[in-house]
């Protein structure tokens, strides 16, 4: 059984509002905005929720992955809301940063340590993160528009770095 299957997790059609949502979070000033706003209004709303929903869910619809990894200086576990592409019954993480030239935190504590928990609403399971292959890396992107369309606009913006992607598997 893999990852996407063992949690749950699932990518439903989105209304008129969230793709507006969409349209806009992949825009470079959405993008600055979501980048600075998501994260803590994420966890507000998760703990509100009590885990069931997430802000890029309701917003957008876009189903939110939680992963904690170990953070790669402190030690301490660290908490990411990100969106997650299936690729078959495998689950693949994206690190665009919301196209922004930086390479997010949880990319390099995921190259330090692999090991992972991820939830996705009020199921949790540990996992390893590998970064995906080259046929992977292929069929990842050409899946993330189907997901979320502002992944071809973030690989537009991102110049001058590799943009990392990990496939999860399940580490039990």
């Amino acid at each position: 059984m893999g990852v996407a299957s063992e949690l749950g997790y699932e990518h439903k059609q989105i209304n008129r509002f969230q793709k507006v949502m969409q349209s806009f979070g992949s825009t470079a000033a959405g993008a600055w905005l979501f980048s600075k706003t998501l994260v803590p209004m994420d966890r507000v709303v998760d703990k509100v929720s009590k885990g069931r929903t997430s802000a890029p869910q309701v917003l957008a619809g876009l189903p939110v992955l939680f992963v904690t990894t170990t953070g790669r200086k402190s030690g301490a576990p660290r908490t990411t809301p990100l969106i997650s592409v299936p690729i078959g019954d495998d689950l693949s993480l994206i690190g665009t940063n919301f196209g922004q030239a930086n390479t997010p935190s949880w990319v390099f504590n995921l190259e330090a340590d692999a090991k992972a928990r991820v939830r996705y609403h009020d199921t949790e399971i540990d996992v390893i993160a590998r970064p995906a292959s080259d046929e992977e890396r292929a069929l990842i992107w050409k899946s993330s528009s189907t997901v979320y369309g502002g992944y071809d606009k973030y690989q537009e913006r991102i110049t001058g770095r590799e943009i990392r992607l990990f496939v999860l598997e399940s580490s039990t």
